[in-house]
């Protein structure tokens, strides 16, 4: 049984945070972020200005947890001792690992010229390529547990924004759209099924 170790805390955590206006409150907000992050617990009891933080930031915190354990292909340990954990459910081999590693580096792929293409497509741009950096951030994502329709939905829904269509679609970029936050924001169901579709897959 898997021990997570890790999670993105994004500003938009902290700036929930920083809103609610009492001690009691800050602290049940972060605990119900830290037990939902490490082991998988919803949070219960909660009340008030918490309840509201919490669940105004709930679709991000879960597909955090989603994709840690699709990334392990495993569920967190649901607030089991962590003695236990640690005395012999954690990983296997350095073989083993290498082994993960490898099917990573296999199933992590992305077409990045289709990409360009459904990019360039619906923001009116003409960008040339995908830099190694945004490629490197993609692939970082998929480990994750973002799935390229993710990728796919943050790109048609993104272009619909007035912001965006006011301000030229200066701000979409391949290296945005290869973002965590971008996908969380606009990465979820396509808004617009009646918007022209060009064709293009990202598979």
């Amino acid at each position: 049984m898997a021990e997570r170790k890790a999670f993105n805390f994004y500003a938009s955590f902290f700036d929930v945070y920083k809103q609610l206006n009492t001690d009691k409150d800050k602290v049940a907000f972060i605990e119900a972020l830290l037990e939902k992050q490490f082991y998988g617990i919803d949070p219960k009891g909660l009340t008030g200005m918490a309840l509201f933080a919490y669940e105004s930031q709930k679709q991000v915190i879960n597909q955090q947890v989603v994709g840690w354990e699709k990334k392990t292909n495993t569920p967190l340990t649901k607030g089991v001792d962590k003695g236990g954990a640690e005395g012999g459910c954690q990983g296997g081999s350095v073989q083993e690992e290498e082994k993960g590693e490898e099917k990573e580096e296999v199933e992590y792929t992305i077409d990045f010229k289709k990409l360009l293409e459904f990019i360039n497509n619906k923001t009116g741009r003409g960008f040339k390529k995908v830099n190694e950096k945004a490629r490197t951030k993609y692939k970082a994502r998929l480990k994750e547990g973002y799935t390229k329709e993710d990728i796919f939905n943050a790109i048609r829904n993104a272009v619909e924004v007035q912001y965006h269509i006011d301000n030229n679609n200066q701000y979409l970029t391949p290296e945005f759209f290869s973002r965590a936050d971008t996908l969380d924001k606009y990465g979820g169901e396509y808004k617009n099924p009646y918007s022209i579709n060009v064709g293009v897959t990202i598979d």
